[in-house]
């Protein structure tokens, strides 16, 4: 598993733009797999690669499975997919996303108090 820099770079443009949710459940908020799915029927791999922290360098590009750590809902970011995906990456000991996810909390939280 290999961080995402593309993810990370798109997850702090947006939120510099204030394109974030600070309060949602991410179990309803996550895409679901239909979604997904109409996403990719308008955008390519590499935009929906943009909404995941993780990629799997052992898969295909042009699969879902490459993709892990999703953050957002294809539209904004969410503070709790952010948690939700430095939780897993750090069960998983992916280091370098569980401080990608951590320094994005950090920046939603310092633009909410500015």
């Amino acid at each position: 598993m290999k961080l995402n820099q593309k993810a990370v770079d798109r997850a702090k443009e947006l939120i510099k733009q204030h394109q974030y949710v600070l309060d949602s459940g991410w179990s309803k908020a996550q895409p679901s797999a239909e979604e997904e799915n109409h996403y990719l029927e308008k955008h390519d791999w590499q935009a929906y690669g943009q909404w995941h922290l993780g990629i799997d360098t052992t898969g295909e590009e042009a699969k879902k499975e490459y993709y892990h750590f999703p953050y957002g809902d294809f539209r904004r970011v969410h503070r709790s997919g952010l948690i939700a995906a430095k939780q897993r990456a750090a069960q998983n000991h992916y280091q370098d996303i569980v401080a990608a996810a951590d320094a994005l909390l950090h920046m939603i939280d310092q633009e909410k108090s500015n």
